[in-house]
């Protein structure tokens, strides 16, 4: 089955990618590897999860905010792409960053967000290195944003 058939089946339609909030491109390929740029958790170009993890951001609205997250890295990619998503052979890595209070621990949960979803779209190949790094503050408050490198084989 297609990533896109499999975001379908759990009903997710790719919106389309947020333009940057600054100087960088949202995707860079070299040779057989593409990195997306941090995305943040935006519905219709606006960051729908704000604040901070631990002091007004629930767990599960972090969670929440993760999976929009990699909903936006993968609308990046499927733009970016000849092939869409279905160039992807391995998801490498991803990378989050939650804005927490100083006391919030549950970094891992909250990606789990994003992880559990790039399993569920990509399958095996979904399967990823992360690393998951607490912030005292992202771009336009989002409470989440999430990077990834992929292999295109």
């Amino acid at each position: 089955m297609k990533v896109l058939e499999r975001l379908a089946d759990l009903g997710i339609i790719l919106p389309a990618p947020m333009p940057p909030v600054a100087t960088y491109v949202p995707v860079s390929v070299a040779g057989g590897l593409v990195t997306v740029s941090g995305q943040l958790p935006a519905i219709d170009g606006k960051v729908a999860v704000t604040g901070k993890l631990g002091l007004n951001v629930s767990l599960e609205e972090g969670q929440h905010a993760a999976r929009l997250c990699l909903i936006n890295v993968l609308a990046q990619l499927n733009v970016a792409l000849p092939g869409g998503l279905n160039s992807v052979k391995k998801i490498i890595r991803l990378g989050g960053f939650i804005a927490a209070a100083p006391e919030f621990t549950q970094h891992a949960v909250v990606m789990n967000g994003a992880s559990d979803l790039a399993v569920a779209a990509f399958g095996e190949i979904g399967r990823h290195a992360r690393s998951t790094i607490g912030v005292a503050s992202l771009p336009l408050d989002a409470a989440v944003e999430v990077e990834g490198l992929f292999w295109l084989g």
